[in-house]
């Protein structure tokens, strides 16, 4: 028993080393960036490890944690899917620090940390369409000013320009917000 124990978290440590580039490659093609790629497949992997005495009946490992992966990334757009559907949506920490550092406030207040997101969304849905998308572009869907660029056709300079405006909003915004 302990020797097929064994075998079977060599088993699962080759295929996680082998597999890991080529997965996490597969995921941010997906759209996911780098810190949530490597950390969906090393969940995958956690629970795999979980589940090590099932492996023996597995008999193309690393193609069993491929639909593992493929599962939950599935599971992942359905949920920021349904978030979505009902305005939900995650601030980066950059921006979160950002926007708290432009109204002059101290970032490690776990009160203005707790109420800043419903606080952040009303505020965003007041910003101008143009400053709005290019927020949403950068900060919720990880492009680039490039790439902002690239498929808007706008320049990089105004893409800064309209960000800064956006964020010196937000600020402004969120100030009146803790002024209440």
């Amino acid at each position: 028993m302990m020797v097929t124990m064994r075998n079977q978290k060599e088993r699962l440590t080759d295929a996680y080393q082998t597999e890991k580039p080529r997965l996490v490659a597969r995921l941010r093609a997906a759209g996911q960036g780098l810190e949530e790629a490597e950390d969906l497949v090393h969940d995958v992997y956690v629970e795999t490890m979980e589940r090590l005495p099932l492996l023996s009946g597995i008999r193309n490992l690393p193609a069993w944690i491929t639909s593992l992966v493929t599962r939950r990334l599935i599971d992942l757009w359905r949920h920021q899917r349904v978030r979505r559907a009902v305005g939900e949506r995650d601030v980066a920490e950059e921006t979160l620090e950002e926007i708290i550092a432009e109204a002059g406030w101290d970032p490690l207040d776990a009160y203005i940390r707790a109420s800043l997101v419903d606080a952040l969304n009303d505020a965003l849905k007041g910003l101008p369409s143009e400053q709005r998308s290019v927020l949403e572009a950068q900060v919720f869907n990880g492009l680039t000013f490039r790439e902002i660029s690239q498929t808007t056709g706008v320049g990089i300079d105004t893409l800064t320009a309209r960000k800064r405006y956006a964020l010196k909003s937000l600020a402004r915004a969120l100030n009146h917000w803790i002024e209440e």
